[in-house]
């Protein structure tokens, strides 16, 4: 089992959402973050004061899969998030040893 954990502009979730969801995969976890790469965030000016915001918000996704589906599955996410533009993201690839479904006791793939 491999997981899958993606760094995404907040208006291209639901496109990485649809795209994984015609592929099959309906289990995931998505939380809010903050955060900054080569994009360094931008200068904003309020109320005639110039201030740096270098923390942007973005979506973190996170799924579980079969590892004879990585290729596929990042392939299909990098299309969905790809905007071509600096902050579109990154997709992190883990090695899983182990999963278990709390409610029934399956293990391992049966569990995802």
């Amino acid at each position: 089992m491999t997981k899958i954990e993606c760094i995404l502009r907040p208006g291209k979730l639901e496109e990485v959402k649809d795209a994984l969801g015609k592929f099959g995969i309906n289990g995931m976890t998505v939380t809010q973050v903050i955060g900054c790469g080569l994009q360094k965030g931008r200068t904003e000016v309020y109320r005639g004061a110039e201030y740096s915001i270098n923390l942007l918000p973005k979506v973190k996704v996170e799924i579980v899969i079969r590892d004879q589906d990585v290729n596929q599955v990042v392939n299909l996410i990098a299309q969905a998030a790809r905007t071509g533009e600096i902050g579109d993201g990154k997709i992190f690839v883990y090695p899983v040893a182990d999963a278990i479904r709390i409610r029934t006791g399956e293990k391992g793939e049966s569990a995802i």
